[in-house]
C-alpha cells in the first residue's frame, strides 16, 4: 500500500519554493513582526502631546478622583479604565490648559452630565431626599422599634380598670357561693 506524496509530507509544496522566494517571504514576515512590535512598544502620539507640567496634571487627578465614571459602577474618572472616562479626563485637561478653575470645570461636567458626575451632590430641591432620606429611614426604624417594645410591656392599669377587675371577682365569687362549686 502506497501513500500520496502529500500525505507522507504536508509541508512539501512549501519546501519546492526557490531560495529567493523563501527570502522574500522571510523578509516580510521581519517586517510585519517589526511593525507590531514598534506598535506595542512606543505610546500613542496624542498621548505627548497631551501631557500637561507636572503641577496641572496633579491637579487633574485631584479633580478625576472627584468626579465619577459615568459608565462604570462606582467607580471614579481616575480609577476607570473605560474609553468615556478617558474621554473626560482628556476634555478635564483641556480645559484645565485653557485655565479654567476647578469649581468651573466641575460646573460644565454637572451641566452636560447632571450631578451624578459628582461624588457631593449638591444640596438642592431635587437632593432633597438623597441628603435626608436615611435620617428619615433611620427615625421610623426608631419609632417602630419602640411601638413595638411599648406593646411588648404590660400596660399601667387605671384606677377605673382596677376597680372593674375587682367588682367583676367580688361577682364570681358571690356567683360561685350561690350556685356553689362545681370542683368539689
Amino acid at each position: 500500500m502506497q501513500s500520496s506524496p502529500t500525505l507522507r509530507r504536508p509541508f512539501a509544496r512549501h519546501a519546492a519554493r526557490s531560495p529567493r522566494q523563501r527570502d522574500w517571504l522571510f523578509c516580510a514576515l521581519a517586517l510585519c513582526l517589526a511593525v507590531l512590535a514598534a506598535g506595542l512598544i512606543t505610546p500613542p502620539a496624542h498621548a505627548a502631546e497631551n501631557r500637561l507640567p507636572e503641577a496641572q496634571e496633579s491637579r487633574l487627578r485631584e479633580l478625576a478622583r472627584e468626579l465619577r465614571c459615568l459608565v462604570c459602577q462606582n467607580e471614579s474618572l481616575a480609577e476607570s479604565h473605560a474609553p468615556l472616562a478617558a474621554d473626560l479626563r482628556d476634555e478635564i485637561r483641556e480645559q484645565i490648559s485653557a485655565g479654567q478653575s476647578d469649581t468651573k470645570i466641575i460646573q460644565y461636567l454637572v451641566a452636560r452630565y447632571g450631578d451624578f458626575v459628582t461624588y457631593k451632590p449638591p444640596f438642592n430641591s431635587r437632593t432633597l431626599l438623597l441628603w435626608f432620606g436615611p435620617f428619615v429611614v433611620l427615625l421610623l426604624l426608631l419609632w417602630v422599634l419602640w411601638s413595638f417594645h411599648r406593646r411588648g410591656r404590660p400596660a399601667a392599669r387605671s384606677a377605673a380598670a382596677e376597680e372593674a377587675m375587682r367588682e367583676t371577682h367580688e361577682e364570681f365569687r358571690r356567683l360561685k357561693r350561690q350556685y356553689g362549686s362545681d370542683d368539689d
